[in-house]
């Protein structure tokens, strides 16, 4: 767990997916509308995918993907991410984390 952490942390935005997943692509989309250029995991094609995606669902991820930290935070999931652009959260919380400039 204190690798996914680590990764998590590693850069402004960070998100485990997997290539195949829709969801993890619509968060991924979104992110990216506001400016942000997210690291992406893609836990099916990594090396230690399957490690990392058993540690993500220690942390409460179900399902496991998308996974998204932003500030060095773990956020959530798709659920999580999306209620907070809901709620005009998502911006400020990017911003805060240096991922976007305005």
């Amino acid at each position: 767990m204190e690798a996914v952490r680590r990764l998590g942390s590693e850069k402004p935005v960070v998100i485990f997916s997997k290539s195949n997943c829709c969801i993890s692509h619509a968060i991924k989309m979104l992110l990216s509308s506001f400016g942000a250029n997210p690291t992406v995991y893609e836990l099916d094609q990594h090396a230690k995918g399957k490690e990392i995606e058993n540690a993500l669902l220690a942390l409460g991820c179900h399902p496991s993907v998308p996974a998204v930290f932003i500030g060095k935070l773990f956020v959530g999931g798709s659920d999580e991410v999306m209620s907070l652009n809901v709620q005009g959260k998502l911006k400020p919380l990017l911003i805060k984390a240096n991922a976007i400039w305005m």
